[in-house]
This record gives structure tokens, sequence and C-alpha cells, in this order.
């Protein structure tokens, strides 16, 4: 089993900036890559971004290139998720979820299909 927790959410302006964390924990050793994806109320959960571990290699969505960034910090187990620019069509929970298996295209990346285990959690409001 992983552990996800998810921490960094917030209120923030329009055009302003955000960093959120998730932590995994647990059987954390085969993990291969982390993503992030976000829910609107009333709207499907769609994805925003994944790392991988190994090497950090990155996937985004088309609607938060040049705006989001992730990393990740394999000695804390943890990634982040560095946002700038923030609009308010961005405001949602967002999730971090862990997935075993190989991700190798952004397809892959964004499929929720693909992640085993998630977190709670971490509500994002921007305000315009």
């Amino acid at each position: 089993q992983v552990q996800l927790v998810e921490s960094g959410g917030g209120l923030v302006q329009a055009g302003g900036s955000l960093r959120l964390s998730c932590a995994a924990s647990g059987r954390t050793a085969s993990s291969y890559a982390m993503g992030w994806f976000r829910q609107a109320p009333g709207k499907e959960r769609e994805f925003v971004a994944a790392i991988t571990w190994r090497d950090g290699y990155t996937y985004y969505a088309d609607s938060v290139k040049g705006r989001f960034t992730a990393s990740r910090d394999n000695a804390k187990n943890t990634v982040y998720l560095q946002m700038n620019s923030l609009k308010s069509e961005d405001t949602a929970v967002y999730y971090c979820a862990n997935t075993n298996r190989r991700v190798r295209s952004t397809v892959q990346a964004g499929s929720a299909g693909m992640y085993d285990y998630w977190g709670q959690g971490t509500q994002v409001t921007v305000s315009s």
C-alpha cells in the first residue's frame, strides 16, 4: 500500500502562484511515477501533470503547459506542483496519485486508470 498526502492548497489571487506538495509513504520502492489531477465541482477529474521518479521526466496537460511545473525530491519521497499565473479556471481540488506501471507517453500519464493510489486532495481556489 502507498499512502499519499497532499498539502499546500489555499486561496490565491488570479495571476498568483501556489506550490503543492505530495508526500508518499508505505510501499513506495516500486513506484514509477506520480500524477497530479484536479476536479472542480460538477466536473470530471482531469489530468494536470505527471513526473517519473527515476529521471524526473514530466508530462503536462495542454491547459497548464508553461504555467505549472512538476518536480520531485526522491530522498523525501515527495513530489511538487508549482503553479504560476493561476487562473480562476484552475480552481479545483488537486489530487496526487501513484503508479507502479511504466509511463512513457502523455496519454498514459493522463489516464486515471494508470494510477493505483490517490491522496485525499487539497483545495486550490483562485479568485478573480
